[in-house]
């Protein structure tokens, strides 16, 4: 149904419904094509008239999708007597009719209206993201950058993440402002960052110089760079963090990663206790290896290929340079199936030495015990970010060594061109220093993307923002 371009009298708005296939949800359907086509907002509001007319009142979702309309086409007046109908109608409202209201509200003069709102919302649930994003930007777009990170730092607290688009926003909104103060938390989101591992892209990059740039005598500058294998910034000649962690760093992340992962909550070790003293015997007897596989994971690399041959094109391209394998498999790769065939298994058995766990076992806890206990040189291969993992660990150094430990010895395998080869997290080719933000007080040095990728990414950025201070 093609909505019309004018309002429309009762009898008119009848005589569409009754030559409608399905008059039941006709309501539903025309709102859903006004929202397509961006309908005059009047013509919508003839729909609702009639039908309350008709009905005696107006039906929850029907409300929301006017609402829809509303916010798409800054009716704040409309957004508002929405929201003085639903109010009086329905005790409680879901997320999506919040998410609309506020972010209708904040974009408008009544964006304090927003704030009451998200009060409101905190009595029943976690707001989410939308909610909490759209207050941030309406505090900075009025200069209230204390509130703006108030909301940001309730918004981390409670477990909600921010895109980059918020973190960006904050860097526009706060440029050419002074304060101590908003410095401090403009720096803080440069080390949210950093202990993230988020890489940001050119144009959040763009914001962060000028920023920078506009601070009232603060005299920084901002050089677009690209770090030399050596780890020397060839602006500011400062030598940047060392990718490997120092001997201490490394006996105290694996202890860590042992006791909160590996033996603390069950969540991750679906695994049996029994299964586990059997694997840290095995580990006993063959250790050190060089790079341990998740065998499993490995084997999904490439879709329309047998899995035990993106397993064994894997391990070839590993078993270079007599490097000591060590494959986690499971107990069903050992039966002869349409996926694992004998054959194939033998001849990467002369390969690799293989552990199978049963075929419910958590493999990530097998996989960082057994690299942590071959020691520091060993790399492990996944597709997978352990991000679990990270969140066990509760304070943040132990995150931060966790996330350069995993930097510097994941490797994850690529299939492009139909081949399959490694990717190496910092070994491309292997990087002396941390690819991560970093700072000496008087320098920054933020590695960045050439485009937005709001997945997490194992590729690591080659450029670089250079900024210090003069």
């Amino acid at each position: 149904v093609q909505p019309p371009q004018k309002p429309l009298q009762a009898e008119e708005w009848n005589k569409l419904r009754e030559d409608f296939q399905l008059p039941e949800i006709f309501e539903e359907v025309m709102l859903n094509n006004m929202i397509r086509c961006n309908s005059p907002i009047d013509v919508a509001k003839s729909l609702l008239t009639h039908l309350a007319k008709r009905n005696g009142d107006i039906a929850y979702n029907v409300l929301v999708k006017y609402l829809t309309l509303c916010v798409r086409q800054g009716q704040v007046s409309e957004i508002l007597d929405v929201y003085d109908i639903m109010k009086v109608r329905f005790k409680i409202l879901e997320s999506g009719a919040y998410n609309l209201l506020i972010k209708g509200l904040s974009n408008s003069d009544q964006w304090r209206m927003a704030l009451t709102l998200l009060e409101e919302v905190k009595k029943i649930m976690i707001p989410s993201r939308t909610c909490y994003e759209s207050c941030i930007k309406a505090a900075s777009r009025h200069q209230e950058m204390k509130l703006a990170f108030e909301l940001y730092k309730e918004m981390l607290a409670k477990d909600v993440v921010p895109t980059l688009d918020v973190l960006q926003s904050f860097f526009n909104f706060s440029r050419g402002m002074k304060g101590a103060e908003l410095q401090k938390e403009l720096f803080g989101i440069l080390l949210y960052l950093r202990e993230n591992q988020i890489y940001p892209h050119e144009t959040f990059m763009w914001s962060i110089k000028l920023w920078f740039e506009s601070i009232p005598g603060g005299n920084w500058r901002g050089h677009l760079t690209n770090i030399k294998d050596s780890g020397k910034c060839p602006v500011c000649k400062h030598q940047l963090e060392d990718s490997n962690l120092t001997e201490e760093e490394y006996s105290n992340l694996s202890e860590r990663i042992i006791k909160d992962v590996i033996h603390g909550t069950d969540t991750f070790r679906k695994t049996s206790p029994k299964e586990f003293e059997a694997f840290q015997t095995f580990m006993e007897n063959r250790h050190p290896f060089d790079i341990v596989i998740d065998g499993l994971n490995v084997s999904h690399i490439k879709s329309g290929k047998m899995q035990c041959e993106n397993l064994l094109d894997a391990v070839n391209s590993l078993a270079k340079d007599n490097a000591r394998l060590l494959v986690l498999g499971r107990k069903h790769m050992l039966m002869n199936s349409s996926n694992w065939k004998r054959e194939i298994m033998k001849e990467m058995q002369n390969k690799a030495d293989f552990f199978f766990a049963e075929n419910i076992s958590e493999d990530d806890a097998f996989l960082l015990y057994a690299t942590l206990r071959s020691g520091k040189h060993c790399k492990f291969v996944t597709r997978d970010f352990l991000r679990d993992h990270k969140a066990c660990l509760s304070d943040s150094l132990t995150r931060h060594l966790f996330r350069k430990w995993q930097r510097g010895h994941q490797i994850a395998f690529s299939s492009a061109e139909g081949k399959i080869f490694p990717l190496f997290f910092s070994q491309q080719p292997a990087f002396r220093y941390d690819c991560v933000v970093q700072t000496s007080g008087d320098t920054w040095h933020i590695p960045y993307k050439d485009v937005f990728e709001e997945k997490y990414s194992y590729q690591v950025p080659r450029k670089w923002l250079c900024i210090q201070q003069k």
